[in-house]
This record gives C-alpha cells, sequence and structure tokens, in this order.
C-alpha cells in the first residue's frame, strides 16, 4: 500500500503553519515524486481562510489525530451480490484467502462468505452420507450467495482509532469484520492479525517541533523530518531524521529557499500563499524576529507570484501585505474563547505552566469594550487545561505596539516593566513578538 506523508503544522494553526505544509508538500511532490498531503491539526483562522479563498487554493486536510485507524489497514476484496451464485464467492474466496464480501446494491455489507460458512453450508446439504457428494457441491455452488453469507460480522468505522476497540476485535470468536464509510458502505475488510501491528502514519512537521504542540496521538506516528525557526523542544526519535531549524521570522521562508535550491520555482498561488505566511508571522518584516533572509524571500516570491500572465500580476508584496494583515485583525467578529485559543503557546519554567495567546487588531482601542469577556475566557483557559497563568497579547499591526491581559497574574510578575492600565491591561510599546519580545521578559522573571 502507498500510504501518503502528511506534511502539517502545529494545532491552533496560523498562516505561516499552513501556508509552510501546502508549500512544503508541493515541493516533496515536484522534487521527489512522492505521495504527499498538506494537512492541519484544528481549524483555519479568518486570516488564512481570506488567503485560501483569495489564491482559490484547497485548505489542507484535517488531520486531528495521528493514532492509526481502521481504514490504514482495510484491505478492499473483489464483492458479491446476494443474489449472485455461489461460485462467483468461491472464486472471490480462493484469491483472498477464504473471503468473499457480499454487499448490496446499496453498498452496505450484507454477510462474509468464509471457509467456515461454506463447510457450514455443505454440511447440510450432503449431510453424512458423501454418497454422489459431487453432485451436490456442484449444486450447491449454484445457490444463492446469501445462503453461505455469515451476517453476523462486526462493522468498524473506516476513522475509528484502532487502540479504541483493540480489546473488543481480539475478544471476537471472529477472524475478518467490515470497514465502513460514515454513510456504512463497503470500504474493505480487516483481519485481527492486521490490527495487532497496523502502519503508522507518516509525519513531516512544519512551523513547530515540540510535541505539546504538535497533532494528538504524535508519538504513535513515524516522524520523518522537522522544518521550523523556532526553539528546540523536539521529540525524540527511533532513528536519524532530516532536521532544519533556523532563526529566521517564518517557516514560508524556509519552504521559499527549499524551493529555489531544488532549482525549481512555486507556481504563483504557492508563491502568494508563501509570501502571506511571511508577512502574517513577521508583521510584513517589522517584527524584530525578521531577518535578511526573509526580506529576500519576499523578493523571490514577488518574482514567482506576479510574473507575467499570473492573474496575481499587478500586486506588490505590499499590496498583498495590507489585504493579509487587514483579514487577520479584528476581535469583534470571533467569540472571546476563540480569540484565547486561536494562537496559543504553552510554556513551562521550572514549575510554573503558562500559556500566552496572540490576537492582532488595528486599533488598540478595539480591546476596551471586549476586555471582561476576554478576561473570562482567559481564566477558562487557565482552569480546564491546568495553566498557572495565561496571558493574551493583542497586538497592533498598524502601530506595531500591543496591550496585555493576564489572568491569576503571579506577584513575581508585578516587576514587568509596561506600563500598568487602569482596566488591568499593560502598554507594551513597541512589541509586537511574542517569541522575540514578550516571552524572554516572562521567562527572565519566573527563573530569577
Amino acid at each position: 500500500m502507498n500510504f501518503p506523508i502528511y506534511v502539517i503544522g502545529h494545532v491552533n494553526p496560523d498562516t505561516d503553519s499552513i501556508a509552510s505544509a501546502i508549500g512544503y508538500a508541493w515541493l516533496i511532490k515536484e522534487r521527489d515524486g512522492l505521495n504527499v498531503i498538506p494537512a492541519r491539526s484544528g481549524a483555519i483562522n479568518p486570516q488564512t481562510l481570506w488567503i485560501l479563498r483569495y489564491l482559490d487554493i484547497e485548505p489542507p486536510h484535517l488531520l486531528n489525530d495521528a493514532s492509526p485507524k481502521f481504514e490504514s489497514v482495510a484491505r478492499r476484496f473483489d464483492t458479491t451480490t446476494p443474489d449472485k451464485p455461489l461460485r462467483e464467492a468461491w472464486a472471490i474466496a480462493s484469491r483472498t484467502g477464504g473471503i468473499a464480501p457480499v454487499i448490496n446494491p446499496d453498498g452496505t455489507p450484507f454477510g462474509l462468505v468464509t471457509g467456515q460458512s461454506l463447510f457450514k453450508l455443505m454440511s447440510e446439504y450432503v449431510g453424512p452420507n458423501l454418497e454422489a457428494s459431487d453432485l451436490k457441491v456442484n449444486e450447491i455452488l449454484k445457490l444463492p450467495s446469501r445462503e453461505a453469507s455469515n451476517k453476523n460480522v462486526q462493522k468498524f468505522k473506516a476513522s475509528t482509532r484502532i487502540k479504541d476497540l483493540l480489546k473488543k476485535v481480539l475478544r471476537e470468536e471472529e477472524d475478518a469484520f467490515w470497514v465502513v464509510d460514515d454513510e456504512g458502505k463497503y470500504l474493505g475488510i480487516v483481519r485481527q492479525r492486521d490490527i495487532l501491528n497496523p502502519p503508522r502514519i507518516k509525519l513531516i512537521l512544519v512551523d513547530h517541533n515540540e510535541s505539546q504542540q504538535a497533532i494528538a496521538s504524535f508519538e504513535e506516528a513515524e516522524l520523518l523530518e522537522i522544518l521550523d525557526h523556532h526553539k528546540l523542544g523536539n521529540p525524540p526519535t527511533n532513528r536519524p531524521i532530516r532536521f532544519t531549524v533556523e532563526p529566521v521570522g517564518s517557516t514560508s521562508t524556509l519552504v521559499s529557499e527549499q524551493i529555489s535550491y531544488a532549482g525549481l520555482s512555486a507556481p504563483p498561488p504557492i508563491a502568494a500563499l508563501l509570501m502571506a505566511g511571511i508577512i502574517s508571522d513577521t508583521l510584513n518584516l517589522i517584527s524584530p524576529t525578521t531577518t535578511k533572509r526573509d526580506s529576500e524571500a519576499i523578493k523571490r516570491l514577488e518574482r514567482w507570484a506576479f510574473s507575467g500572465g499570473s492573474k496575481l500580476s499587478g500586486e506588490t508584496a505590499d499590496s498583498l501585505a495590507e489585504k493579509v494583515l487587514s483579514a487577520g485583525t479584528g476581535l469583534s467578529a470571533r467569540r472571546p474563547k476563540e480569540i484565547v485559543t486561536g494562537d496559543l503557546k504553552q510554556y513551562i519554567s521550572g514549575d510554573i505552566k503558562f500559556a500566552v495567546s496572540q490576537a492582532e487588531v488595528s486599533s488598540l482601542y478595539e480591546l476596551d469594550e471586549h476586555i471582561i469577556k476576554l478576561k473570562k475566557a482567559l481564566s477558562d483557559l487557565r482552569e480546564s487545561k491546568g495553566f498557572d497563568f495565561t496571558v493574551l497579547m493583542v497586538t497592533d499591526v498598524v502601530k506595531g505596539s500591543s496591550r496585555l491581559l493576564i489572568d491569576n497574574q503571579p506577584a513575581i510578575l508585578e516587576d514587568l516593566p509596561f506600563e500598568p492600565y487602569p482596566d488591568g491591561t499593560f502598554l507594551a510599546e513597541g512589541m509586537v513578538s511574542r517569541k522575540k519580545q514578550l516571552i524572554p521578559v516572562i521567562m527572565s522573571l519566573l527563573e530569577v
């Protein structure tokens, strides 16, 4: 079976996470000819959704869990119908190791013809007297397949995790089971032995390398590669992998470089998407995380995206940036829970576990009418996830400053070097980067 490789970003994906997954999957297909699928682990935020629609790009495949599912072990055997002669089922069973699926006209399972069910039927017809048994066997094979079908066979949905039903399957006396889709239609057959060592999902991680930010059940997958621009926190692997972590402002920058190294140029929509990933992560190259390589990547992607003949011709990096950043701003269009969980990163310092979320606005004044509800959402997040404290960083992408909301603020953070407001928020002038500016300040206080 040619199982796909999934290129996937972190949970609660941002634009760079989605863009780098799509861009890197495209590169691997073009360069290596592999079966690669871009994926995501979570909902697409408003900014990214707007970009995908603007560029007419399909959203990545939703993959919420890396644990092997029944679809990965299902075998698609030839089938027959209940009214077809048993001889046809016999022929199928001879090719499949003793199993012939009998399917209703609507595609749902009717029953399985197996060696055991055939023996039972023949015993009834032939009986203890073996004289003229050849004639009787020939007559039996003319009977409809329904006569020898075992209809008491368990059905498992293709999307169900194997580990959730493993004990149940191993307790069954039968050896073969149906695998069906969400509508109950036949997809394949699975045997007990198939589920004991199912193939692991193959993953390439982009825009993250820490297991706590990875897809659920990540430890059950086969990790092939990591491409990232964040601090190290990578999980152990049982064999060497390709591991690329570079100090740039965006993983999309690294993808664009890899495309160039391969001697390729991305098609205009992919190039524009990667440009949007860089623009979003670096706030159009003004974030402290921005490097010379990010600026060079923007110029490279401009040539690919806006070349003559492209439907994007006439655009510029700046005009695209204006659209991208405005598409991602605003608090009114989202529920408070979505705002505090949409772009969330978890951190640990000693025994202290905390989370920092970030939301973008076009004016910090927009925060005022939402403070009470956002504080409640931060508190709910802290209690539900067991954090010691939670922070929301609301960033003005136009003026390049932020305001902070902190729930359950520890006493040690009273020394934060930011201007306190009467409403309990803090003004962080010139701060736009959670990674480069805010987290180092918080960590320096916690580690004293």
